[in-house]
């Protein structure tokens, strides 16, 4: 009988009304050596009503508030308090299927060269039963983890390596925390990751979220930020460095191409180029006054 107790990091800002749904997910496992903490990160809802609901309810779910610090800083807060060998963050919007801890945790207890264990993803709008996109990541090794994130943040791993590492980095606040701390887990373990072909875990995809922001606005610097704080990865694996790179300016200068070749493009400039006239008019008469 597994006796592993595993801490479930619950991270919420402003999710009151989604959090019922991802708690009721953690209280369906069927593994039941777990508890589970609720980080309020600061929230103006009711996230500290709900919470107190769950807690009434079993006691294996905890409750911390720490003013808002953004979710590396909540995860971090939590893992502090949590007493499981085994840690497994769960954001506030998502769910996990009644299996997932039954069918992840003894693999990660019988491989002790495994440091993260996963699965694949359903994504989900309303209800994870209306899935909509499968996500199915590959690999098993860092390398395979140098230029695509293919672990989503709710993996479990062990606390042990948590405090190797030093908890997730509190200076990146925009997005991909996770990735990095995967990075730093392997490169200081040595050891791989597993992704378990069944789909265990459901992400809420919101048209607004931490994830579509990071990738819309931040994608670039986050990468940046990663490839300086680990360049002996890169170093030791330039020559697909150098083609990752290569490809995506190829990429960019063809689809840079292909706006300006469209017809939206040419009627733009066609319809502007008397406002283009008058400016360059404007300029040249200011210049020939001050001369």
């Amino acid at each position: 009988m597994l006796t592993h107790q595993v801490s479930i990091i619950v991270p919420c800002y402003n999710h009151a009304h989604f959090l019922d749904m991802s708690l009721e997910s953690v209280l369906r496992q069927s593994y039941s050596h777990w508890e589970c903490i609720i980080v309020n990160d600061g929230s103006q809802d009711h996230t500290e009503v709900v919470a107190q609901q769950w807690i009434n309810k079993d006691q294996r779910f905890k409750y911390v508030y720490q003013h808002n610090g953004g979710l590396s800083s909540a995860r971090n807060a939590g893992i502090k308090a949590s007493k499981g060998q085994l840690i497994l963050p769960l954001d506030a919007d998502d769910v996990l299927h009644p299996a997932y801890l039954s069918k992840l945790v003894p693999l990660l207890i019988e491989n002790h060269k495994l440091a993260i264990i996963s699965c694949y993803t359903g994504f989900f709008k309303s209800k994870p039963s209306n899935t909509y996109f499968i996500l199915e990541p590959k690999g098993t090794e860092i390398k395979n983890m140098l230029y695509l994130n293919q672990l989503v943040a709710t993996s479990l791993y062990r606390k042990s390596d948590w405090e190797q590492v030093g908890g997730y980095d509190e200076q990146m606040k925009t997005g991909f925390e996770d990735w990095e701390f995967w990075l730093r887990i392997l490169k200081a373990t040595g050891e791989s990751y597993r992704i378990i072909p069944e789909v265990l875990f459901y992400y809420r995809k919101a048209k607004q979220s931490m994830l579509v922001d990071a990738v819309t606005n931040h994608q670039e610097s986050i990468k940046k930020y990663i490839i300086q704080k680990h360049p002996e990865l890169y170093i030791a694996d330039f020559k697909n460095f150098t083609a990752v790179q290569f490809h995506h300016l190829m990429t960019a200068r063809e689809k840079e191409k292909s706006i300006k070749n469209s017809a939206e493009f040419k009627l733009g400039r066609l319809l502007l180029k008397p406002y283009r006239w008058l400016t360059s008019l404007v300029a040249r008469n200011n210049r020939s006054k001050q001369g």
